[in-house]
């Protein structure tokens, strides 16, 4: 895989410093999976912030603190939240291990739901207010309308490809777009274009069509 677009350098750190919404972190943790430029840049901005920690004065802990802290780690493990399970075996390559967690599987058994001709989509469930989640597969030749973004969109492209105004765009590279960039992404592969998409805010559409259609891609 020859990735040639990849994130901002404030995306890198706004995701190691744990600021990013939920649904920008799930895009971010999937390219990183797959990257290993962005994957150093990650590790670079968390070591660069454990430093400036250890430059900050230190703050004086109540007296029980150390008790309060054992107790829950001695408390049952019924009581506690479960462990993540872990990332379920999958042969599908076009799928980075973050992904594969929350889609349970490879994108030939995803469920995809009709949203216009040529455009299917899959809806990925996020804590509300996180932002917004979701893969969408686009036929061969067919454009997403025009449009803008009221916060972040991270689009990570798993199969195909897709150009517009930025650049071309195909396996593994990740599109960190914006409330500056206004596009209309076509398919430019013989085959699909899947991706995953991750927004802050809802999207601008322009035009007539690209408004009618905002109800239906709710993204």
């Amino acid at each position: 895989m020859s990735i040639h677009h990849h994130l901002d350098d404030a995306t890198i750190m706004a995701y190691a410093a744990g600021t990013l919404r939920e649904a920008l972190c799930v895009a971010v943790a999937a390219h990183v999976a797959i990257c290993p430029r962005c994957r150093a840049a990650v590790r670079t901005a968390e070591a660069t912030g454990g430093a400036l920690l250890e430059d900050i004065d230190t703050v004086g802990l109540d007296a029980d603190a150390l008790d309060r802290a054992m107790a829950r780690i001695e408390t049952p493990a019924a009581a506690r939240p479960a462990m993540p399970e872990p990332a379920p075996r999958t042969r599908d390559p076009r799928v980075p291990t973050p992904l594969a967690r929350l889609i349970g599987g490879g994108l030939d058994e995803i469920r995809w739901r009709w949203l216009a001709p040529g455009v299917r989509s899959y809806e990925i469930p996020v804590t509300p207010g996180a932002g917004n989640l979701r893969l969408l597969r686009i036929a061969p030749g067919k454009a997403v309308p025009e449009h803008g973004h009221g916060g972040t969109e991270l689009t990570l492209i798993l199969a195909g490809s897709y150009s517009d105004v930025t650049g071309h765009y195909g396996p593994g590279d990740v599109a960190d777009l914006d409330e500056d960039v206004e596009h209309a992404p076509i398919v430019d592969s013989p085959e699909d274009c899947i991706c995953l998409v991750a927004t802050e805010s809802p999207t601008r559409f322009k035009g007539l069509i690209g408004r009618l259609l905002q109800p239906y891609f709710r993204i």
